[in-house]
């Protein structure tokens, strides 16, 4: 990773926005840092990599905030868990070529942007909500596990909407279950990586610092004050955008 300063700034500025938009809601921010890298040209292994370990800082530091909340189901978690960790792991593994990992990265980042576009019920204002079977559970956690791996996110963006669409848990919950299920999916993917040989870092200290401050900000800031659904909205436009641009690259 190559940048000079200004472009080195503006990359962290960014970073640094896009912590706080999705740790306010339990995430980790992976489908948006590789939006950004991607609109600096970043090599897509260092894409993969850095966007997996920001990932990890940022949704850990949520996940801290949603635990100190009281609001982590372990009873509700880990089937997602167990399941999607080694299959992130064998995502991990995966050597894609530049041309099909910017598609299948492309269809990720729409994905995204169609989740943060949609305006979810709030389940948990006076909604029933009932634990999920263990098969759909399992059957989620490793789906979603496995693409997280191969691409470089976290999965969480895609886990939240379903959780609330399915009405397994509150948003409170879902939150909590998202941020863990984020943290440990991304490791087991950073994992796979340096296992077959494709953990690149590049230039990472700068974006650790801003991906940090970022959580801290989101983390506590809250969704109701920092994430409103024009905002969101504006956000999955940015990911459209950088999604038509990895398509045109990839061709």
């Amino acid at each position: 990773m190559d940048l000079d300063t200004p472009a080195l700034v503006g990359l962290c500025l960014l970073v640094f926005l896009v912590a706080a938009l999705y740790s306010s809601v339990g995430h980790g921010g992976a489908s948006g840092y590789l939006a950004t890298l991607s609109f600096f040209g970043i090599a897509p292994a260092q894409m993969a990599t850095t966007a997996l370990v920001l990932n990890t800082l940022t949704a850990t530091t949520s996940f801290t905030a949603y635990v100190r909340a009281g609001y982590l189901s372990l009873a509700l978690t880990w089937p997602f868990l167990v399941a999607s960790v080694p299959a992130a792991f064998v995502g991990g593994l995966a050597h894609l070529k530049d041309r099909t990992y910017f598609l299948l990265l492309a269809v990720i980042l729409t994905g995204a942007a169609i989740r943060l576009a949609m305006s979810l019920p709030a389940s948990g204002d006076g909604q029933r909500t009932n634990p999920p079977p263990r098969t759909p559970a399992l059957a989620s956690g490793a789906g979603i596990g496995l693409l997280s791996g191969m691409v470089g996110v976290g999965g969480g963006i895609f886990l939240s909407p379903i959780m609330v669409l399915m009405k397994w848990a509150d948003a409170k919950q879902t939150a909590a279950t998202s941020a863990i299920f984020i943290v440990v999916n991304s490791i087991a993917g950073l994992a796979g990586r340096a296992v077959g040989g494709a953990l690149q870092f590049g230039l990472l200290a700068p974006l650790l610092l801003a991906a940090f401050l970022g959580g801290l900000v989101g983390s506590h800031t809250g969704a109701n004050k920092f994430t409103g659904l024009t905002v969101r909205r504006l956000l999955a436009v940015v990911l459209v955008i950088a999604a038509f641009k990895l398509v045109i690259t990839s061709w």
